[in-house]
């Protein structure tokens, strides 16, 4: 499974959350301790919000650990509201556009989970996409696929809460027509620059791992 971090609060310099503390995000991508597996080594990415509407992202294949470019970028960027990922694939492949956080004009969205027997139902949920949205995919991921079916919801006048329970309700029903035994595990945000919102679900009772604190000055919602 993938881990991950999303910040909300007074600006900081990104490194304060994602390198430097003990358990950080660049130390849970050689030595996550709560995860199917240790490394998460398939490429990582960062998604900030600055003074345009629209969030920054800088993506990368190599490992976070060996990437001297997101150490200088976490020490010179300051923000308000800022996503991080570090990703294990589960069958899709590595690449760039892979790598989360996913991002369609203002929203900005990342994953750690899978959509069991994804293969299976893959043809099906791209068939849901409206034509915009699929002409906006980059990827192959079931992540960047359920992200663009939540955004097609909300620009249709649904909550992002109501979005993603009814993409969630789709998947499920389309795993349980196609005998799809493998669970779904889904830990995910998403913001628009201005409010995050995050989820934690599993058709198994065992989803991965998440946790938040809360401060006078931030928000905080992590992996480990």
């Amino acid at each position: 499974m993938c881990r991950f971090l999303a910040y909300r609060g007074e600006p900081v310099f990104m490194e304060s959350v994602v390198c430097l503390p003990r358990h950080s995000l660049i130390h849970q991508s050689l030595h996550a301790e709560e995860a199917k597996v240790a490394t998460n080594g398939d490429g990582f990415g960062l998604g900030w919000y600055g003074e345009r509407r629209e969030p920054g992202v800088y993506r990368e294949l190599r490992p976070a650990w060996s990437d001297e470019n997101l150490l200088s970028l976490c020490r010179l960027v300051r923000s308000p509201i800022f996503f991080a990922h570090v990703r294990a694939a589960t069958g899709t492949a590595t690449m760039r556009a892979n790598c989360h956080p996913f991002i369609h004009e203002r929203w900005m969205f990342m994953h750690n989970g899978q959509i069991g027997g994804y293969a299976s139902i893959r043809r099906k949920l791209e068939a849901l996409l409206p034509d915009e949205m699929y002409a906006a995919r980059a990827g192959t991921t079931d992540s960047e696929i359920v992200f663009l079916l939540i955004v097609a919801r909300i620009e249709a006048g649904e909550t992002p809460v109501e979005a993603t329970a009814n993409v969630l309700r789709h998947v499920k029903h389309m795993m349980a027509e196609a005998g799809v035994k493998e669970p779904l595990r889904f830990n995910a945000a998403i913001t628009d620059g201005d409010a995050i919102t995050a989820f934690r679900a599993a058709c198994d009772e065992r989803p991965p791992t998440l946790y938040f604190c809360e401060r006078s000055e931030a928000t905080i919602i992590a992996s480990e």
